[in-house]
């Protein structure tokens, strides 16, 4: 069973920058494919950007193409979200989740293991 931790949000002015970390304990990271997903209160948690186990494959949600851009080390465990151009409606607490299965999709069912999560605020 692997646990995932998510740092580096915070408070950013609109048009700032943050980079999201998610770090794996447990077994190593390379053995599953992982997404980030975000939730903002009052509405569902929605998918935001996913990237195969080796990292040769990303996929985005339209709303954060050409803004963010999710990598991986698998030598240090840990899965990386830059977030660039940030907008008010970004802001949500951010999770990454991990599937055991080889692709995953949008689908926050497809993924096994969840971290706590990371609150980004954006300021207008």
């Amino acid at each position: 069973q692997v646990q995932l931790v998510e740092s580096g949000g915070g408070l950013v002015q609109a048009g700032g920058s943050l980079r999201l970390s998610c770090t794996a304990s447990g077994r190593s990271l390379r053995n599953y494919f992982i997404g980030w997903f975000r939730q903002a209160p009052g509405t569902e948690r929605d998918f935001v950007t996913s990237i195969s186990r080796g990292g040769y494959s990303t996929y985005y949600a339209d709303s954060v193409k050409g803004r963010f851009t999710i990598s991986r080390d698998n030598a240090v465990n840990t899965v990386y979200l830059q977030m660039n151009s940030l907008k008010p409606e970004d802001a949500a607490v951010y999770y990454c989740a991990a599937a055991q299965r080889y692709e995953a999709g949008e689908n926050t069912d497809e993924y096994d293991y969840w971290g706590q999560g990371t609150q980004v605020t954006v300021s207008s």
